[in-house]
């Protein structure tokens, strides 16, 4: 995974069942997956690596761009500064943290980075 600071680095999709989601994307184009608990799979072999959270809501932009930074506090810092709100405050997960935020016109995406 390339890890370049400001560079889309990962991009998340919602689906209401994991199971379903992985068999089409590895039938239908050969992604590889890797699950993490029940909730979560990551998926490769897709040229640009992701994964799809479990969720119930609706789906009506079920795509989350995630972007690299180093320095969380220090990019958290700066979108608030040019006009970004945090919508998601830096929280853990297997592997980094990361942190919501909503751009200037409401497009939400997240930041991440290695622990």
């Amino acid at each position: 995974m390339s890890t370049n600071n400001n560079h889309i680095n990962y991009i998340e999709f919602y689906a209401s069942d994991l199971d379903s989601v992985k068999e089409f994307y590895h039938r239908t184009f050969g992604w590889t997956f890797t699950d993490y608990g029940d909730t979560y799979c990551a998926f490769t072999n897709s040229g640009l690596e992701g994964g799809f959270e479990k969720s119930n809501k609706p789906i009506t932009n079920g795509a989350l761009v995630v972007l690299y930074h180093h320095d969380l506090e220090h990019i958290k810092r700066e979108i608030i500064n040019n006009g970004g709100e945090i919508s998601v405050d830096i929280f853990t997960f297997p592997g980094g943290k990361r942190f919501h935020f909503k751009d200037p016109v409401g497009n939400e995406l997240a930041v991440w980075s290695e622990l």
